[in-house]
């Protein structure tokens, strides 16, 4: 069964009918209402470099279509696993923010003991920042994954676009690009597999600023408690910090952004990696990003308690 194309009218190759953007020059096929949006338009220019990772991660800030735009022509420098160490690094400054309110009034402030305390709490918070944020945005993505494929078959579109790496570079080495061709670089998108998971970790970019801002917070918000007896200290964190409505407002940042930002900028990597419909894919993005809100965060009896 042959699968229905249209004809690039910019650089004269084809693609399959149900593709909104050029797979070769990247040149716009359909446009959707939502893309009169500003934050949803496809971003169109000649990629010729990719960003340094820094400037990937500041447009996925600013300008997430323009970000997800060069991040789809070299996945495989895709800075997603760099953005969750960055994200656990200020996992462990929150918990050193979190200790700096701990008076332990039977220990030196400059003693060995107040160091070795300090650097592990440094160290449990990065370390469950990172084992924590990677198994909950597996979740996530996994979820997401499913969402997109309900909406607009997202894995079948992967594997038809991309395959295997092998697969891919030995199809695209046996078909020619069409010699009206003003565009050739854009095989570039096709010569790589598709990094999914590396590519989508980067929609959880917005936890770089998120985990900073808690950080002001617990530096700001938390009293200072007075640690008589080492031998009670876990009995005041739990007590103290953890059940504290500080700590709810925290859970309430995070559900928020897990509920809108996150979904949003899994939707542009969704839509660049497949090549469909930015309108089709948010709807399952924010249904998923919503439950997963309510159940990990809004449910907890600390937040509203």
């Amino acid at each position: 069964m042959s699968i229905a194309i249209q004809r690039c009218p910019r650089c004269g190759n084809e693609n399959r009918a149900d593709s909104f953007a050029c797979s070769f020059c990247g040149v716009r096929l359909k446009i959707e209402k939502i893309e009169t949006i500003s934050f949803f338009r496809r971003y169109e220019a000649e990629w010729t470099n990719p960003y340094p990772w820094y400037i990937k991660i500041y447009y996925l800030f600013i300008q997430p279509n323009r970000g997800f735009w060069d991040i789809n022509h070299k996945r495989s420098k895709a800075p997603g696993w760099l953005i969750l160490l960055l994200s656990s690094l200020l996992y462990g400054l929150m918990g050193l923010a979190l200790f700096s309110h701990f008076n332990f009034t039977s220990i030196s402030t400059y003693s060995p003991i107040k160091a070795y305390f300090t650097f592990s709490f440094f160290a449990a918070f990065f370390i469950f920042g990172l084992c924590f944020q990677l198994i909950f945005f597996s979740i996530l993505i996994w979820l997401v994954t499913k969402g997109a494929n309900y909406a607009v078959g997202f894995t079948e579109r992967l594997e038809d676009r991309f395959g295997s790496i092998g697969e891919v570079k030995e199809r695209y080495k046996e078909e020619e690009i069409s010699p009206f061709s003003i565009y050739k670089g854009g095989t570039m998108l096709h010569l790589e597999g598709s990094h999914k998971f590396r590519m989508m970790l980067c929609a959880f970019t917005p936890f770089l600023l998120i985990n900073a801002i808690k950080i002001l917070i617990v530096l700001v918000a938390f009293p200072t408690v007075d640690v008589p007896d080492i031998s009670i200290f876990n009995e005041v964190i739990f007590n103290q910090m953890f059940r504290s409505k500080s700590w709810a407002a925290l859970d309430v940042i995070d559900a928020l952004t897990i509920a809108i930002w996150v979904p949003i900028l899994m939707t542009l990597a969704i839509r660049e990696l497949s090549n469909s419909s930015t309108y089709r894919v948010l709807i399952p993005s924010f249904i998923i990003g919503i439950l997963v809100a309510v159940i990990f965060y809004f449910l907890r009896p600390s937040v509203f308690g």
